[in-house]
């Protein structure tokens, strides 16, 4: 699905995750996408992949947020 929107989202500063709810069967499963947000120029907002020296610790902490999120995700009712 193209238009498929994540389960969550982390985010400090520039750096987000995407927290996406995958159906397995008979239970879910959750796998994450990390992004780095930055303006260029007079093209506007952008996002890469890619991530610096600086991210580093950032994205680490994000990373800690979204395992923390899947497992509230899970305790919902409806989240396996």
């Amino acid at each position: 699905m193209a238009n498929a929107k994540p389960a969550a989202e982390v985010r400090i500063g520039a750096i987000k995750a995407a927290i996406w709810k995958n159906e397995a069967g008979a239970s879910t499963r959750h796998n994450v996408t990390f992004q780095r947000i930055y303006k260029d120029g007079d093209d506007g907002w952008k996002t890469s992949q890619s991530f610096g020296r600086d991210d580093l610790l950032v994205l680490a902490k994000v990373a800690d947020l979204a395992h923390s999120r899947i497992y509230e995700l899970q305790l919902e009712p409806d989240g396996d």
